[in-house]
């Protein structure tokens, strides 16, 4: 059952939309420096999880999956299809689901002290029961001591009081249940699953999620940036505003290049695509894809044929014999047949393919070419059929 979740919209609305994830006992408030300085060039979206600040709460253990669902309700209500992630501790497990099991909503990702997995887990159960008994106020104090460091505390105290009070308003049943989906979450074998060009910021003091931790992060996603601030504990986009905001904004710009070289990509690959394999393969092609088998049909769209095939070095028809050639010599019969069929259908003269089939089996094996030569003899007899 998804919660309505409170937040707080910032920027301009056609700008690219940044959605601002925060802690264990916070609110959206925690985010006012980046909400402020983002706020100029983006759309930006801070907002409460379930059971913190001005969200619904409810009673039980929730699960990261569910948080996370919380947050694509809410994105689908404000007509929002894609966003920067960026979140910290508990929002940074809500934006690593995200771009494992939802990569098309996520346009870059930013997770600042954070982890894979919260470990141990039973501590987050035990925090869940000392909550309910003594509510989110008897250890305030004791959880925002971990969010800055002891120099920054004691230059300012009403800095740390606001925090205090931030964590003491946070629903009993809310907290206890946040602590339920960290202690059950595990994003250790998703971290490979995650395409989404990717930031990852340690506060070099933080107790809860040190720098070790967070190297995992880095280096189980792939090309993934990292940076460790010092000073810096748990809520290090308050203790260091400046330069968490100044990587966020260059993340963020970094990565709306690449995806308008992306898009671009996807567009030039998708016209060849079509030139080469036809309208009719394509569109079954694309009419089968699945949120699974999305992302292949995006890397092979962009790179095969938005790349190479695109490339003024060789003409298409030379591509086509050098496809034809390299297929037959691995033994690919799938991707051969299909090639073989397009390459007929696009006017290729038969005698061509046979010279490229006789050429791979005195340079690449018998077996394969006489394959190929069964198979074009099929697609031939299959053309001349469909023209009758």
């Amino acid at each position: 059952m998804m919660t309505s979740l409170a937040y707080e919209r910032h920027g301009d609305p056609a700008a690219p939309s940044v959605l601002l994830l925060g802690s264990l006992g916070s609110d959206r408030r925690m985010w006012s420096p980046q909400i402020v300085a983002l706020s100029p060039i983006a759309d930006v979206i801070a907002v409460d999880h379930r059971g913190h600040g001005e969200s619904d709460s409810a009673a039980g253990a929730y699960t990261v999956a569910e948080l996370a669902g919380d947050v694509l309700t809410l994105l689908d209500e404000l007509g929002v299809d894609a966003v920067h992630v960026v979140g910290l501790s508990l929002g940074g497990a809500v934006g690593q689901w995200l771009a494992a099991h939802r990569p098309e909503r996520v346009r870059s990702l930013t997770l600042l002290c954070t982890a894979a997995v919260f470990e141990p887990a039973q501590q987050w159960r035990d925090r869940a029961e000392t909550v309910l008994a003594d509510g989110a106020g008897s250890f305030a104090e004791q959880i925002v001591g971990r969010w800055f460091t002891a120099d920054l505390a004691e230059r300012d105290p009403e800095l740390v009081q606001r925090h205090v009070a931030m964590v003491s308003a946070t629903s009993d049943d809310g907290y206890a249940g946040c602590c339920h989906a960290l202690a059950g979450f595990d994003g250790r074998a998703d971290l490979a699953r995650i395409v989404a060009p990717t930031l990852v910021i340690a506060g070099a003091q933080d107790p809860a999620t040190p720098p070790d931790v967070m190297r995992e992060l880095a280096d189980g996603i792939a090309d993934a940036d990292f940076h460790v601030l010092d000073p810096g504990a748990h809520l290090v986009n308050v203790e260091q505003a400046g330069r968490v905001t100044a990587l966020i904004r260059a993340h963020i710009t970094s990565s709306e290049q690449v995806g308008a070289y992306r898009s671009a990509a996807v567009e030039v690959g998708m016209r060849m695509r079509r030139s080469v394999l036809g309208d009719a393969h394509v569109d079954r092609a694309m009419s089968q894809a699945t949120a699974f088998t999305e992302p292949f049909q995006d890397f092979i769209t962009r790179t095969a044929w938005g790349d190479i095939w695109a490339r003024p070095g060789l003409d298409h028809h030379t591509r086509r014999l050098l496809t034809l050639a390299i297929l037959t010599a691995v033994g690919n019969e799938h991707e051969l047949d299909m090639h073989i069929r397009a390459a007929l259908r696009a006017g290729v003269d038969p005698d061509e393919l046979i010279e490229v089939f006789l050429h791979t089996a005195v340079y690449a094996g018998v077996p394969n070419s006489n394959r190929a030569f069964a198979m074009g003899k099929q697609a031939l007899a299959d053309l001349e059929s469909a023209g009758k």
